[in-house]
């Protein structure tokens, strides 16, 4: 059973959503400010995050960024209506997708499952290449044995490449799996993450291939 975790401070929403959830079998867990929510993640280690941007005290931007610091729980940001740019940011700090408020249960609960069906396949455990180590449970990258520091966007570009080699991937299909969300970003944006991945894993950074006007694929 799903565990997910609903942090907002706006009461009416959370029982809401939280009785849909439960309808659909979901376990759920709620906090109605950042900072009992990041407790929360660390106490109930939930499968999903629901996560309000406008919240009292620690803001949804900041418990996002401390969330995917640690670890690689899907976010599901909800944002007011002319917050673009908290939006983009959200995203780039490692959030899977977003909402806008009001929204409809069913399409949040779809997206719920998109998402989940997504995460699911994923192997865990370690990828190893000469010089690049990959630990997917603990959220870490190894260069040469050190440890280097990725955001959460660098790190899923990685390991989608990793978990695709030897496979063609143009940046649309990138921009899709890798951020997930229909949102105003250019394929541009791609371009911009290889390149300060490449410069992050140093000497293994070659493991990344461009394919002109095609898009990159990682081989060894």
């Amino acid at each position: 059973m799903p565990h997910i975790l609903i942090i907002d401070d706006e009461k009416d929403i959370v029982e809401a959503v939280s009785y849909n959830l439960k309808k659909e079998s979901y376990k759920v867990s709620k906090a109605y400010d950042g900072e009992i929510g990041l407790k929360l993640v660390k106490n109930k280690k939930p499968d999903l995050i629901i996560l309000d941007l406008m919240l009292p005290g620690i803001s949804g931007l900041d418990v996002c960024r401390e969330v995917k610091k640690s670890s690689n729980i899907p976010i599901i940001m909800l944002t007011a209506r002319g917050e673009e740019v908290d939006k983009v940011v959200g995203l780039e700090l490692g959030a899977d997708d977003y909402i806008t408020k009001p929204f409809g249960i069913r399409e949040l609960i779809a997206r719920i499952k998109t998402i989940l069906k997504r995460y699911k396949g994923r192997e865990e455990g370690s990828m190893k290449f000469p010089d690049l180590e990959i630990d997917i449970e603990r959220h870490l990258v190894l260069v040469s044995k050190k440890e280097i520091e990725l955001t959460a966007k660098e790190f899923e570009l990685l390991r989608y490449l990793v978990e695709n080699k030897g496979k063609p991937i143009n940046r649309e299909r990138l921009l899709d799996q890798v951020w997930g969300i229909e949102v105003a970003i250019e394929t541009r944006t791609v371009d911009v993450h290889v390149t300060r991945l490449r410069e992050k894993l140093k000497k293994a950074g070659k493991y990344i291939k461009t394919l002109h006007g095609v898009g990159y694929k990682f081989d060894i």
